[in-house]
């Protein structure tokens, strides 16, 4: 039995699967499927309880679903959620208090909501930070990090929101208790 546990753990890492993808709690994982494919988040309910469960609530509801990416700047972060596409937007729902980290650091694949000037603002807007981002510690609530598919997270096109331009969208973000892979 031993050997065949090294041997599936073997085959496993060959195949580029690690272990954290069997552990995750489907209730508190997302699938973000972008063009390029499926990115999976976990979610850090630990962290920021009530921005891990708005985002599970929208999720549900289909609120991300074709949504674009209204800002992508090269070396930082990809930003989306809004449904107007400007920035400017938000769900129907009341704006969070945040939710600040002190165990926490925003590092690649990091996932932060975005606000206006307030802390106390966020809404449905999120980012993923390309790199280190640490900076933002303490700025803004940190709720969850990509754990597969940063790659393509990285292939999302980089967009400038005062300029017009091609974006990339959400194809469809779910939680993945309700997938039906």
């Amino acid at each position: 039995m031993r050997r065949l546990t090294t041997a599936l753990i073997a085959l496993l890492a060959l195949a580029g699967l690690s272990g954290k993808a069997f552990a995750l709690d489907p209730e508190n994982t997302i699938y973000l499927d972008l063009k390029d494919g499926r990115v999976v988040i976990e979610l850090l309910p630990e962290v920021a309880p009530r921005h891990a469960e708005r985002i599970k609530t929208l999720a549900r509801e289909g609120f991300y679903d074709g949504i674009v990416f209204h800002r992508v700047i090269e070396g930082f972060m990809a930003q989306t959620g809004d449904p107007t596409g400007t920035g400017m937007g938000g769900s129907f729902l009341d704006d969070l208090r945040a939710e600040f980290s002190h165990n926490e650091s925003f590092t690649r694949g990091a996932l932060g909501m975005a606000r206006s000037a307030s802390p106390n603002s966020a809404n449905s807007q999120f980012f993923i930070v390309f790199d280190d981002a640490s900076f933002l510690d303490g700025q803004y609530t940190l709720f969850g990090r990509v754990v597969e598919g940063m790659e393509f997270v990285d292939n999302i096109t980089r967009k400038d929101p005062e300029v017009p331009g091609p974006v990339d969208k959400i194809v469809k973000m779910q939680v993945a208790a309700d997938a039906q892979q």
